[in-house]
């Protein structure tokens, strides 16, 4: 039956968000069960885009990226794939009427990973835009249900937040991106020159980012207002986390939130939440 494939399909794509990332999954439980699935479906197909730019290492991976990204068309225009992780994303895309050039501006980051790219300020954007904000813009239009007036509304602040936490992220990851990738994504930053000083410079940039976040989560429909305040609080602890150590130790460790401590965090959001703090 078509229905068990559907189901079998959105487990696949929930299981890879488990494996991959406790946080994210942790603020998928905090939304409402109608639109789980469809968020499931989401981190699920970008992960899998992302695993071949950054860990098929033996495997030729322009050849298989540029294979994932004829599968999503076929899958989009066929309303069907085989892949499950797939087939569960272009019913997702259908379901919520997602922008398919949401969809290429992420391959094309996608595609940028395959290369040693030199980041200057423009080439830094257009990766954020890709990697990050048009992910944020896919899950909004979950979000909003198909309501064009909010999704219009509240587009600005879901790109911000899909930008602060990819600058998060690359922050956290400089030892990783540089050591096993080669790659620096801050822009006109020799690794060698990184110190407190720059190292300051980013975070004022992204501590900007997120005071304009909030504002926007507080307009989030009630069904994912607080998953996404969730996530929000969650990077903003690893934020400041990262904040109390040196460039040094940033390039010789990867700075993480215990298990223990995201429970704490969700517990503490919720409590917010119904107190009407948010």
């Amino acid at each position: 039956m078509k229905k068990l494939f559907d189901e079998l399909s959105y487990k696949v794509s929930k299981e890879t968000t488990k494996q991959y990332s406790t946080s994210f999954s942790f603020g998928i439980l905090a939304l409402a069960s109608s639109i789980r699935n469809p968020i499931y479906a989401i981190y699920g197909y970008v992960r899998l885009a992302d695993e071949i730019v950054d860990s098929f290492h033996e495997y030729d991976k322009s050849k298989l990226l540029k294979r994932f990204r004829e599968e999503t068309w076929d899958a989009l225009e066929e309303k069907i794939s085989l892949n499950p992780i797939l087939q569960s994303f272009q019913e997702t895309v259908h379901q919520y009427d997602i922008d398919r050039i949401l969809i290429e501006q992420f391959l094309n980051s996608m595609e940028m990973d395959l290369e040693k790219i030199d980041y200057n300020s423009d080439l830094y954007k257009e990766y954020i835009l890709g990697s990050a904000e048009v992910v944020g813009l896919m899950c909004l239009q979950v979000f909003v249900n198909g309501n064009k007036e909010q999704f219009e509304q509240l587009k600005p602040f879901a790109m911000k937040l899909g930008s602060v936490f990819q600058k998060v992220n690359f922050l956290r990851d400089m030892k990783d991106d540089y050591e096993i990738l080669g790659r620096c994504y801050f822009p006109d930053l020799d690794i060698s020159s990184f110190d407190n000083s720059v190292k300051l410079s980013i975070e004022k940039d992204i501590a900007t980012e997120f005071k304009e976040t909030l504002e926007g989560i507080k307009m989030l429909p009630g069904s994912s207002r607080f998953g996404v305040y969730l996530a929000y609080r969650y990077y903003i602890s690893l934020f400041a986390k990262i904040k109390k150590r040196s460039a040094k130790t940033i390039m010789t460790e990867r700075i993480r939130i215990s298990n223990g401590a995201k429970i704490s965090l969700m517990m503490s959001s919720y409590l917010q939440y119904k107190t009407s703090l948010l």
